[in-house]
């Protein structure tokens, strides 16, 4: 069945979700303040890379099914609202800046005339939603006809065309009685071709399902940091982490994913979202149980000086007027996202330590030029090689991974390449007669 819906907040998370949810046949309307990126998405282009993502816009768009509007007005008439704005932390503090959904809740608040259900998909502090409902209901129009449901998303990014499409699981946080069997049918439409496939559906009330993904995000962080805390035991040990972690990711206990031990985590989610945990359980008087979460988010900013420490090493001791190549500038590959990328923080400490630094990244250059424009950027990899004393190799790119170290090494001044992500085939290298390096791993 066809529904009316809308999105509000066209960022990462709304983007996709009203292109997919328009791919999945549904009539969408996806509205947001910031009148340039909407009328980039009206044209089937996206205003970030995300595989997948423009041939998703151009195909729903030619249906006539998905729409982009700055005009809240035209969000009065449809049955489900979902809104999908960001939640930065705030500045100088660890918690949440809610000032976006706050706002997108309020202005949409002031449309809501008949009875409809609203869908919160922001990552929140726990309380929020319970909140959020009685606002709307306290200001909507349509008062106690307005439900709001929580469903938290778990998109990856470079993935998240197909975990929306295709999620390991969907998550209803909704109120009791007949009111949550309204809202859990109504997204049971929404999200039916989903279901038919055989995603597990789970049902909730709002505080469970707003702990679901600080929840996941902190256990994803946890374990990178685990790996990381033994990658520096290894290099104390003389032992290789990359093994270990083949090692005990063999018990299906534990598994072998998330446990590339490197550079550690960044991006818009993972840092962000444990600081604001670790916030709301001070609120709420149970701080001590995430204590654990400040050491988990020390070891991962130890990585970042822990790389800078090894390129100084094979620079022999200082980076004054030694020239560093820095192949990466995203987070993660397969994204121009560089919030709280560890590859800029590197880049920029071993600039500030005195080095000439050349950055280069298969997509996330202009963004990486806007927030540090004092780094030299370069056009290639090669580009970027061309004269370097030291290769930092820093977000995992298939493009560096599949670099020719033979090639390569008659560009660079000195052979040295140290490995923040342990992707690369250490004897490869050395056999083209680099000095490889890398976090946690033996000397040779």
């Amino acid at each position: 069945m066809s529904l009316k819906l809308s999105v509000v907040g066209t960022g990462y998370l709304g983007a996709v979700h009203a292109a997919c949810m328009a791919d999945l046949g549904h009539d969408v309307v996806a509205v947001d303040v910031d009148a340039a990126k909407i009328a980039l998405l009206a044209e089937g282009k996206a205003p970030f890379f995300e595989p997948g993502l423009p041939e998703l816009l151009e195909r729903a768009l030619a249906t006539g099914r998905l729409r982009f509007s700055t005009d809240y007005s035209e969000l009065a008439d449809r049955d489900v609202h979902f809104v999908c704005v960001g939640t930065p932390q705030r500045k100088g503090e660890n918690a949440a800046d809610l000032t976006y959904v706050d706002s997108a809740f309020g202005e949409l608040a002031k449309h809501l005339s008949s009875a409809t259900l609203v869908v919160g998909k922001s990552t929140v502090p726990v309380g929020t939603a319970a909140r959020l409902q009685d606002m709307l209901r306290a200001t909507a129009p349509a008062g106690d006809a307005v439900t709001l449901a929580w469903n938290p998303e778990f998109l990856r990014e470079g993935f998240a065309v197909k975990d929306t499409l295709h999620p390991d699981r969907l998550v209803y946080g909704v109120e009791g009685g007949e009111v949550g069997e309204r809202a859990t049918a109504l997204l049971d439409e929404v999200y039916a071709t989903t279901i038919s496939d055989g995603t597990p559906r789970l049902v909730t009330d709002y505080p469970t399902a707003e702990l679901v993904k600080t929840s996941a995000n902190s256990f994803l962080a946890t374990k990178i940091s685990f790996i990381n805390a033994m990658a520096e035991v290894c290099e104390a040990a003389g032992a290789d982490v990359v093994a270990l972690a083949d090692a005990i990711g063999h018990d299906e206990r534990i598994g072998r994913k998330f446990l590339g031990a490197g550079l550690g985590f960044g991006g818009g989610c993972l840092p962000k979202d444990i600081r604001a945990f670790m916030a709301r359980a001070g609120e709420l008087g149970a701080d001590q149980a995430l204590t654990f979460l400040r050491e988990v988010d020390a070891i991962n900013m130890r990585r970042r000086t822990r790389m800078v420490d090894i390129a100084r090493e094979q620079c022999q001791g200082t980076f004054i007027g030694k020239r560093v190549a820095v192949l990466g500038a995203a987070f993660k590959p397969d994204s121009d996202d560089i919030r709280d990328s560890p590859a800029l923080s590197v880049a920029a400490l071993v600039r500030l330590n005195g080095a000439h630094v050349s950055v280069y990244d298969p997509q996330a250059m202009d963004n990486a030029r806007k927030v540090w424009p004092d780094l030299a950027y370069a056009e290639s990899a090669v580009e970027a090689l061309r004269g370097a004393d030291v290769v930092l190799h820093l977000t995992e790119w298939r493009e560096f991974r599949e670099l020719d170290p033979a090639t390569v090494g008659d560009v660079v001044r000195s052979k040295s390449i140290v490995d923040g992500r342990n992707a690369l085939d250490p004897a490869r290298w050395r056999a083209a007669g680099w000095t490889y390096r890398a976090l946690g791993r033996p000397r040779a």
